[in-house]
């Protein structure tokens, strides 16, 4: 596939690339310029070099292919499982951090050993005219130049792997409409690669330095090289000590917005739209913080037009039931206003009562259902037509039950059915009793029954509120809520 064969170009370029710097330049270089030996031996040096590479290419070859194995079966399968397109997004992403495991292992272990086996056996032959502690010198080295090309082949291959991301995600929309990622997995913590990044890069240029001039002083047969190391410890302790501080203090300039920026990311996934990432700083991330505030703002501006909208649909259900009966227009939103002010009573929190507002408007939606003779009937309902009224809360229940998407209905359900049961285990549909009937319903059954009572019917005006009241306390722990129905009675007095 196309896509698979401009990945492993570029995978091949940068290795080349990377090998070419770090092993050619800069190994190549301090070989050449600090040793001071003949042609010939520089000949079999560098013969030792390419049979050492020709091992290292061949484990790194074999460890390359195991990597590639699951990226190739995915890029190379026309319509290929969800589970080998997870597998292949996976893989792709850690493939940066693999390729340093690869410089550091078969590469590295497969270049030196050999070349340092077969020094020594050129030095023990007479082919060599090199000291055998050239040898650990040379291991040093090797260990440097490994981890400048394992540098450089980390932010390469991060470079190399994003179109095939894009076509990974790509593939997965396409054939399974799944957005394939990491889902907030960290392959590589940005403090490690920070860290390691600006501490290479500050140490490698001392540590080369040292180590070249620690061979060009004993190739010369220098006295200085005792003095050297006595100055040179010291600007090596100092390198390291600065460069290791001055990862650190990169790192945590770094990490500090990006943290700031994923708590106040979590708080909003909570449902907190008042949020705002604090903007303190004057660098690039003052644009992504002024683009995340933004972006909130935006969500919060859409949220409330949606919760007026919502509520705007609610109250047009509930007035569309009202318009069927002149007698009992309003009832649902004085049921709403009733039941609110119980929830404020027993502290129910903001989205409870939201939740319990909603719930009272929708709880005669099934008189929907109900035909025209039997909800319009001004005289006394008989025993058949009271069964008729009886089935709303079912019916209430089942047409918001279609309504998408469901699962802002479904906290509703239990409100809307139960607002008929009685505490004493009489009321209908299901003969619920005490504390089994939803919360919602016992609070809606006091505030349904009192806008019932003191509200006109056209076979009876409605009742004063005092005895609306009186009959409440009467009920209490028989038809109602004790604990309802007497918070309504206290609370509504006042």
């Amino acid at each position: 596939m196309q896509i698979y064969k401009k990945f492993l170009r570029d995978l091949i370029r940068n290795y080349i690339l990377g090998s070419g710097i770090a092993v050619i330049v800069v190994g190549g270089v301090i070989i050449s310029t600090t040793l001071s030996i003949s042609n010939a031996e520089l000949v079999r040096i560098f013969l030792i070099m390419f049979s050492s590479l020709c091992v290292m290419m061949l484990a790194e070859f074999m460890v390359f292919r195991r990597h590639m194995k699951p990226i190739r079966e995915m890029l190379e399968q026309e319509h290929p499982d969800l589970v080998v397109i997870r597998d292949a997004y996976l893989q792709t992403h850690r493939f940066p951090a693999l390729s340093v495991k690869r410089i550091l292992g078969p590469h590295f272990l497969g270049l030196s050993l050999p070349a340092m086996t077969l020094a020594y056996v050129g030095i023990m032959m007479g082919w060599l005219s090199l000291p055998a502690y050239y040898i650990g010198l040379a291991g040093i080295g090797a260990v440097l130049v490994a981890s400048m090309h394992a540098l450089l082949e980390f932010f390469s291959t991060a470079q190399a792997i994003r179109p095939v991301l894009v076509h990974i995600r790509q593939v997965g929309q396409r054939l399974y409409g799944e957005n394939v990622s990491l889902d907030g997995r960290v392959i590589v913590s940005i403090q490690r690669k920070f860290q390691l990044s600006a501490f290479l890069i500050g140490t490698m240029p001392l540590f080369l330095f040292s180590l070249a001039t620690q061979i060009r002083l004993i190739s010369q047969s220098s006295n200085l090289t005792a003095d050297y190391w006595k100055w040179a410890g010291i600007i090596l302790l100092l390198g390291v000590g600065f460069s290791s501080l001055g990862a650190r203090m990169l790192t945590r300039d770094i990490q500090q917005p990006i943290e700031d920026l994923h708590r106040a990311m979590k708080e909003v996934q909570a449902g907190d739209l008042q949020v705002r990432a604090s903007d303190l700083y004057s660098d690039e991330f003052s644009r992504l913080v002024a683009g995340f505030n933004h972006m909130v703002k935006g969500l919060e501006a859409r949220e409330q037009m949606n919760s007026q909208l919502l509520q705007s649909y609610y109250a047009t259900l509930a007035a569309a039931l009202d318009a069927r009966d002149a007698y009992t227009a309003g009832h649902s939103t004085r049921v709403a206003k009733y039941s609110l002010i119980i929830g404020r009573a027993v502290a129910l929190n903001e989205q409870e009562l939201d939740l319990l507002n909603k719930t009272a408007l929708l709880h005669d939606i099934g008189k929907i259902g109900v035909r025209d003779d039997v909800l319009l009937k001004e005289s006394r309902l008989t025993d058949e037509e009271f069964e008729q009224i009886k089935l709303h809360p079912v019916l209430g229940e089942s047409i918001l039950k279609q309504i998408e998407p469901t699962e802002a209905m479904a906290p509703l359900l239990p409100g809307v059915r139960s607002h008929h049961e009685r505490y004493d285990g009489g009321g209908y549909p299901d003969g619920l009793k005490g504390l089994d009937i939803p919360e919602f319903g016992r609070i809606i059954a006091v505030a349904d029954a009192f806008d019932a009572m003191t509200s006109d019917r056209p076979y009876r005006k409605g009742m004063a509120v005092e005895k609306a009241m009186a009959i409440l306390a009467e009920g209490k722990g028989t038809q109602w809520d004790p604990r309802f129905a007497q918070t309504f009675i206290d609370v509504y007095k006042l």
